[in-house]
């Protein structure tokens, strides 16, 4: 008669199950880090591309020049700076939507809390990034143009944001991803 047992343990140590629970496995810290930068560093390089979007998506107010070096704007009642807000905040969330997916699917599901810690922190970087990056677009230019220009010169203004809450768009949709794939995928694992 033999008998056979189940080992307590489906893999060898150090492997990754696939079927396991979400960072239950123990991966190297060294791959875990690694991914952690990987996620802050896609982060950083997809809040760049999100300023140079709202760079070219968003309108401008347009100012005329009143004296050397001083301008106004031509229509106190623009919706410029609000179209320029609402463009930043979509793009937040299609940004923080990429973030947060790419994040979970690349590194949050295999390594766990640092990496998902990433997201956050990368998506606010992000947010920060593409409000550097948008509103760097056209500075130079307008202030040139704005020392050198002749009265009655009419200039398009760089971006600003009108309040700083647009930037929590980009964390929120990132963690609201990544979060939310992790509680439905442990709920799916659930008996």
């Amino acid at each position: 008669m033999s008998e056979t047992s189940q080992l307590p343990y489906p893999s060898q140590p150090g492997d990754l199950n696939p079927g396991a629970s979400i960072g239950s496995g123990r991966a190297p810290l060294s791959t875990t880090l690694l991914a952690t930068l990987a996620v802050l560093a896609g982060s950083a390089l997809i809040g760049l591309a999100g300023g140079l979007i709202w760079a070219q998506l968003a309108p401008r107010a347009l100012y005329v020049v009143i004296s050397h070096g001083e301008a106004d704007v031509v229509n106190s009642e623009t919706t410029a700076f609000i179209a320029g807000d609402a463009t930043y905040c979509l793009i937040g969330l299609v940004g923080g939507l990429a973030i947060g997916m790419l994040g979970y699917l690349l590194a949050v599901r295999r390594y766990g809390p640092a990496p998902m810690a990433a997201v956050l922190a990368g998506s606010t970087g992000a947010a920060f990034v593409a409000l550097w990056a948008g509103q760097q677009s056209g500075r130079a230019q307008f202030d040139s143009q704005l020392l050198s220009g002749h009265l009655g010169a009419r200039l398009r203004a760089p971006l600003s944001l009108g309040g700083h809450a647009d930037l929590a768009f980009w964390p929120l949709a990132a963690c609201l991803v990544a979060g939310g794939l992790v509680l439905l995928i442990r709920a799916r694992e659930r008996p």
